[in-house]
């Protein structure tokens, strides 16, 4: 069995901001937290990492209450936030899914740094989530090496024989490439996030392409032709 675990913005879709735009909305309207975000990274980083250098940005003290209040808050405000912000599904997406189901031998699922609720709430926005039904998200942890850990767990517990030469990350960002390596899987980067093909090559995927706009090219590049 082949295991592919996608990613989700800049892989899957380009939610145009929303994720971050909700993000710093929770902090508004939780704790009146208005002025301008700036210094943030957020590609290929988990939400709770992000949130995190939210709070700290702030000056707010990070505790169990204050926890409980923003994540509701952003799940709240999420789906009108998908809504407002004119995101799409990338290029090919969605035909490659299809073609995917169409297989018994292929096995997709997630490794994303958003929540788990914030990544049913985006795929649900962009009617994706049938095609999805177990992961490793960025809830309890800052490091995506960590998250990855979560997604082959998840792995091997449908699949307890399964073969890290079968296992594939796709991801858009160097941090994509990374986490595969934590967990001894092969990863497919994709230019479609931030970050060019020339960037993602410098730090050795095991194949690159442009865009997923092109299924066969897709499965060719993870030797399902």
């Amino acid at each position: 069995m082949n295991v592919l675990l996608f990613d989700i913005d800049g892989t899957l879709i380009d939610a145009g901001g929303a994720g971050q735009a909700a993000m710093e909305a929770s902090m508004a309207s939780e704790f009146g937290a208005n002025p301008p975000v700036t210094g943030i990274s957020v590609a290929g980083r988990t939400d709770r990492a992000i949130a995190m250098d939210l709070f700290r940005f702030h000056q707010i003290e990070v505790n169990e209450d204050h926890w409980r209040r923003y994540l509701s808050s952003y799940f709240r405000l999420l789906p009108g936030s998908l809504q407002t912000h004119r995101g799409s599904i990338l290029p090919g997406i969605e035909n490659l899914l299809d073609t995917l189901c169409g297989r018994t031998d292929v096995m997709a699922g997630l490794l994303t740094g958003n929540f788990a609720e914030g990544a049913h709430l985006k795929l649900l926005h962009y009617g994706l989530s049938s095609h999805f039904d177990f992961g490793g998200f960025g809830d309890e942890h800052v490091d995506r090496d960590d998250v990855a850990r979560d997604a082959i767990h998840m792995v091997r517990s449908r699949l307890p024989e399964v073969d890290l030469n079968k296992v594939w990350v796709i991801g858009d960002t160097p941090s994509d490439i990374r986490c595969s390596r934590a967990i001894g899987a092969k990863v497919l980067a994709v230019g479609t996030g931030i970050f060019s093909v020339g960037e993602l090559q410098q730090h050795n995927p095991d194949a690159v392409l442009k865009d997923l706009s092109d299924a066969g090219t897709v499965m060719n590049s993870l030797g399902l032709s």
